[in-house]
């Protein structure tokens, strides 16, 4: 999946937009954060970082602990709180099937998206 076909995935989810928070880096690459309209919270993050892509997703502690486990492509958070973030690094080696990564970007939508009052 390239950087664009990510960040039009990502955009697929109701209220999602894109955002480019940050000054580009020295070698010109730029990080793209995927927000909610609602809470402007962030649910993904792509960037390209020692020539592979990477995304950050936000994850359950439990959950991103067991994902670091079954996939070599699964680490903790660059530049993320390590224990509710995971980065997972795309390309060739890549050991995430594309249906995980796509169920993952969705948790991380869920994760923040806001929340229904009790009243509604």
């Amino acid at each position: 999946m390239t950087r664009r076909e990510l960040i039009k995935y990502c955009l697929t989810f109701p209220a999602a937009y894109e955002d480019y928070p940050f000054d580009p880096v020295k070698d010109g690459t730029e990080w793209c954060v995927l927000r909610h309209r609602a809470n402007r919270k962030s649910f993904a993050m792509i960037y390209e970082r020692l020539g592979a892509l990477h995304i950050n997703l936000k994850c359950d502690p439990m959950e991103a602990d067991f994902l670091r486990q079954l996939y070599s492509s699964v680490t903790p958070g660059y530049h993320m709180n390590h224990e509710h973030w995971n980065t997972v690094t795309l390309g060739d080696d890549c050991d995430v099937p594309m249906d995980e990564l796509r169920r993952q970007i969705g948790n991380s939508y869920e994760l923040i998206k806001p929340k229904r009052s009790a009243g509604m």
